[in-house]
């Protein structure tokens, strides 16, 4: 009986040993590893949203050496930051524009960029074998470690991004129970604090004149990539005006861009009156007023942006009723092929034989209602881009709703000197609603009724 005791313990005692492996052997605790100055160091990969390079950040006037700026991730601003300067680890000289090593992170709803040396991969490892770090480990205050664990024969300097990124009332809470410690230097906590104050503040909404201006350039971007829309001169002071819009309509929260349908709905005061609509009596009347007086036997026009064609056709109906006697000719110019090659088969809703339309329109066999052989003999749709070379002749009307803000600022100002150019002495040039000419060319600007024409003299 005593030798088959004795064989029970020895059983039991190796189940012991056997869980305790098992448990030790298990994953519950996973973590994005990286290096500062060839030291290795992880982040819980719960607090890692991605892991990203970018060179390119906003400067953030009056902020301390380790807040790098800010950037526009997907239309989404976040404060950057790098570790190494936040704890005082040398850095080398940074090159402008370079690409950086850059940890996404989100910490009590918040995202925060992070600049390390190298990001490294993600270890698994079990959350028992984390354990706690001594006081004086490492360069960096204890603060700031939720412990150390060693895995595949290296160590690892776990961070506690809470802490790093903790709100004034926590650090003075932490900075109290750091006292304690007789070695830690009570100096480096009250920066490390007011370093800590900083990163707060970055990440509160500021309402300052700097800071919108922030906002509005990260806007502009998220417009460029989403619409393809360019902010310069020629369009800031539409700019600035949708801005202040744009705050009230999103009550001062989440400003930024973030997809195609918020950029659309950012341009929907931009676009010019009947943008893509059949035009109403009013309207026409409006351009057939700004149209220059003249006897030229034929009238020519370019006519760039001109989309479906349904601009190039309410244009050519009003010519011909200004200038009953001349020859009309428009130069119809877009880079979309499909829009263009429909634009010459436009069909008209049957409802316009009722409005101003209906003199230039006609009925087909099939019933459909379509416009007459003089307006579309008058129109010439073609397929090319405007910033290239235009081989046109000196043209009476320049008719470009809108495509000038779509466009670079070089092209914008090379296409306003093709314009200049192509212009005869009393034409004049008619752009969006809420556009004006670039600078590098003396154009006049009239006003004419509701309209803003453009002229040579």
């Amino acid at each position: 009986m005593e030798d088959s005791g004795e064989v029970q313990v020895v059983v039991k005692d190796a189940e012991e040993i056997a869980r305790q492996k098992t448990e030790n052997s298990l994953i519950n605790f996973k973590m994005v590893t990286f290096s500062l100055s060839d030291k290795d160091y992880a982040i819980d990969i719960m607090n890692v949203k991605e892991i990203a390079k970018a060179g390119r950040f906003t400067y953030v006037p009056n902020a301390l050496p380790f807040v790098l700026g800010v950037y526009n991730l997907r239309g989404e601003i976040i404060p950057i930051l790098d570790l190494r300067l936040f704890f005082n680890i040398e850095v080398p000289e940074r090159i402008d524009n370079k690409l950086e090593n850059l940890l996404i992170l989100n910490v009590e709803d918040q995202k925060y960029g992070i600049v390390v040396d190298k990001i490294d991969k993600v270890i698994g490892v079990q959350k028992s074998t984390i354990q706690p770090p001594h006081p004086l480990f490492g360069d960096i205050n204890i603060k700031y470690i939720n412990g150390v664990v060693e895995s595949n024969n290296r160590l690892y300097i776990l961070l506690d991004v809470e802490r790093i990124f903790a709100s004034k009332e926590a650090v003075e809470q932490e900075t109290t129970a750091q006292m304690s410690y007789s070695n830690v230097d009570t100096s480096n906590l009250v920066k490390e604090e007011n370093k800590a104050k900083s990163v707060q503040s970055v990440k509160k909404e500021n309402k300052s004149e700097n800071e919108d201006a922030i906002s509005m350039k990260f806007i502009s971007e998220s417009l460029l990539s989403f619409m393809n829309f360019n902010v310069t001169s020629v369009n800031d002071e539409w700019m600035k005006k949708r801005f202040v819009e744009w705050k009230a309509l999103k009550q001062n929260q989440n400003l930024q861009i973030q997809n195609t349908a918020e950029a659309k709905e950012y341009l929907e005061t931009f676009w010019s009156q009947y943008s893509g609509k059949w035009w109403s009596e009013d309207y026409s009347n409006s351009v057939m007023k700004a149209l220059p007086e003249t006897n030229a036997k034929q009238i020519v026009v370019w006519n760039p942006g001109c989309g479906t064609g349904i601009e190039s056709y309410s244009l050519a109906c009003i010519l011909k009723n200004k200038y009953p006697n001349a020859k009309i000719r428009i130069y119809a110019q877009d880079i979309d092929l499909i829009n263009v090659s429909n634009a010459v088969l436009l069909n008209v809703p049957s409802e316009l034989m009722n409005d101003w339309y209906a003199p230039y329109l006609t009925k087909k066999a099939n019933g459909d209602y379509t416009f007459n052989q003089e307006i579309k003999d008058s129109i010439m749709f073609e397929y090319h881009d405007f910033k290239n070379t235009n081989a046109l002749p000196m043209v009476d009307i320049i008719f470009a709703r809108d495509v000038l803000s779509l466009v670079d600022e070089k092209s914008q100002e090379a296409v306003a000197t093709d314009f200049m150019e192509k212009l005869k002495g009393n034409a004049i040039a008619i752009i969006g609603d809420n556009e004006m000419m670039p600078s590098n060319v003396n154009f006049v600007e009239k006003n004419i009724g509701t309209l803003v024409v453009f002229t040579k003299e």
